[in-house]
């Protein structure tokens, strides 16, 4: 199996938000997850408030197993999305599924076989997700993911940032730098599934553009393979536009085997955000 370099790109589950205030230094950015209160808290209630706080810091060597475990799951979530809803974005495959059906009935002459025809095809959709996001995941895993330091922390224009909330890594992100293009790539994006809907991955996002303005980048650029519309809405969100699309992206991994290629299929969005004119 052939593993790409450090520049592929995958996006996992993100929830969109309406949380729009981040402060912090430049080092750390802080965002609440509810607006304080002018009243002044008793010790019990400030307690409360600064479990709502979400900090945003770079990467530690420390951080790395829940690292790994945050990008692990949120992969693995991609599966059926991919294998199911993923489906509704390609009516070409639809009308093939349809059609093999029909024939089905036209060879067998049987209503049970034709029923279960449907069935044995979503059954192989997901098999073959299953197998190509593995084999995906395996590379990411033994590439920029199993060295985070050496790909994100060391080479200049590149970092990585874990949120924190409550002294728990909850969500990631890398920024690499792409010094021939004077942009930032927003990479590894994710967000523990557990924590999702306070505006963690806004925040993220956030702080890689708050990054690429320190750094005088001309742009942030982005692709994501990502299935749910909430993840698009969040990009939108944060002043990115899209600039391209494939429908037949070949994710790292991939076999291209005339099997996988009639059960695995995947659109790819390409976004950017210029910050300024070059």
């Amino acid at each position: 199996m052939h593993c790409s370099s450090p520049k592929m790109v995958c996006e996992t589950k993100i929830v969109a938000d309406e949380h729009d205030a981040i402060h912090g230094t430049k080092k750390e950015s802080i965002l609440w997850s509810s607006p304080p209160s002018s009243t002044p808290l008793n010790p019990a209630e400030a307690k409360d408030v600064r479990k709502d706080v979400v900090f945003i810091r770079e990467f530690e060597r420390g951080d790395q197993k829940e690292v790994r475990r945050i990008f692990y799951e949120g992969i693995m979530e991609r599966i059926p999305n991919t294998a199911f809803r993923g489906l509704w974005q390609q009516p070409k495959t639809q009308f093939l599924y349809v059609l093999l059906t029909i024939m089905c009935f036209y060879m067998t002459k049987s209503l049970t076989l034709t029923c279960c025809a449907p069935l044995i095809l979503m059954g192989a959709r997901y098999y073959y997700s299953r197998k190509v996001i593995q084999n995906y995941l395996d590379c990411a895993l033994h590439t920029d993911m199993a060295d985070i330091d050496a790909y994100y922390m060391k080479p200049t224009g590149s970092c990585f940032w874990v949120a924190v909330l409550d002294g728990r890594v909850v969500g990631i992100v890398a920024a690499q730098g792409h010094e021939d293009e004077n942009t930032v790539e927003l990479r590894r994006m994710s967000v523990d599934s557990r924590y999702r809907g306070k505006g963690i991955a806004k925040a993220l996002g956030r702080r890689v553009l708050e990054y690429a303005m320190r750094n005088n980048y001309a742009g942030v650029v982005l692709g994501t393979t990502a299935v749910k519309l909430a993840a698009h809405k969040l990009y939108e969100s944060l002043g990115f536009r899209r600039t391209g699309q494939s429908e037949d992206y070949r994710l790292p991994g991939m076999s291209r085997s005339p099997l996988e290629r009639l059960f695995f299929q995947i659109r790819h969005t390409r976004y950017r955000l210029q910050l300024r004119e070059e």
